[in-house]
């Protein structure tokens, strides 16, 4: 099969139903900066789950690649991907995403930064089995079965299906292949201190819009059960509780959540607008605080093994 068609870095507006904040440009700088947040977190999850030199991996919802570039230059990609250097062969890296522009976003970046054998294909990750029949590149082809390792990171929390993903990559894994995921449990306690009501009501807000599309901002409480089910063992739970000051970079990643997300709350009606206008009012003051502070929401991690 061909390359997919490369295009504009960047990226076209479309309408996947996962992507909640929509998928132009200030989503795709939002995406980008929030992986450096929390790139730290990803790369010792990946490092605990023995990701190592020429394994086959895939990103499930892997977005605009961030993620996946990572561990790109873990797995040992370089050169055209014809050829390696001694111990370092036959890696590589295929996304999925139902996103047409941060595939082609994806694919253009992977070429542009010599990453031939990483490569992404359109598609629903609710339905990785059929996705994978049609792998993404030529290069890729022998890697869309019995891959090494698999990653999901706030992908679980949007999707209707979460059981399908986790069976999808089941059968995408070989055995003793481990899934990674980082995602929400506990998303309500996400609060300003000392506690503001307009963010509590737009915490509550959010919560509802992800359940109207039938996400859930608690997947990751019911997902150790979910894998078990599907032929997991669960090898490691974690969390991460960040607290943001308004002197840290950290404070930017709910602050331009906010700024983006809370608009759109007001647009579906789940938001009234003077809640919109005083959450922006109490944002701004804990940006110039010297005591106040934004506990995020805790990000859980599992580890877990295809037995």
């Amino acid at each position: 099969m061909p390359p997919q068609p490369r295009a504009s870095s960047s990226p076209q507006p479309d309408h996947p139903a996962q992507y909640v904040l929509g998928t132009g440009r200030d989503e795709l700088d939002r995406l980008g900066f929030q992986h450096r947040l929390w790139s730290d977190a990803a790369h010792g999850l990946w490092r605990q789950a023995g990701i190592a030199i020429g394994q086959r991996v895939l990103d499930v919802g892997c977005g605009p690649g961030f993620a996946s570039f990572d561990m790109a230059q873990i797995v040992g990609l370089e050169g055209d991907g014809t050829t390696a250097a001694p111990g370092r062969g036959g890696g590589c890296v295929v996304g999925v995403d139902e996103s047409a522009s941060y595939v082609a976003y994806y694919n253009d970046q992977a070429e542009h930064r010599g990453l031939h054998r990483c490569s992404a294909v359109v598609g629903d990750v609710q339905n990785l089995p059929g996705v994978l029949r049609s792998p993404p590149s030529g290069s890729a082809r022998a890697a869309t079965s019995h891959f090494d390792l698999a990653y999901a990171r706030w992908v679980l929390c949007f999707v209707p299906r979460p059981e399908d993903v986790v069976a999808g990559v089941g059968a995408a894994l070989k055995t003793g292949g481990r899934f990674c995921v980082h995602d929400y449990f506990n998303y309500n306690s996400m609060t300003m201190a000392p506690k503001r009501p307009s963010h509590d009501r737009a915490v509550a807000a959010t919560i509802a819009s992800w359940q109207a599309r039938g996400g859930d901002t608690d997947i990751m409480g019911r997902l150790p059960r979910i894998l078990k089910d599907h032929g997991f063992r669960v090898d490691h739970i974690g969390v991460h509780q960040r607290i943001a000051r308004g002197r840290d970079t950290m404070f930017h990643w709910p602050d331009v959540w906010w700024r983006i997300y809370a608009p759109k709350l007001v647009q579906m009606g789940f938001l009234a607008k003077e809640d919109q206008e005083q959450l922006f009012r109490d944002l701004e003051e804990i940006a110039h605080s010297d005591t106040d502070f934004i506990v995020a929401p805790p990000v859980y991690e599992i580890i877990a093994t295809k037995l």
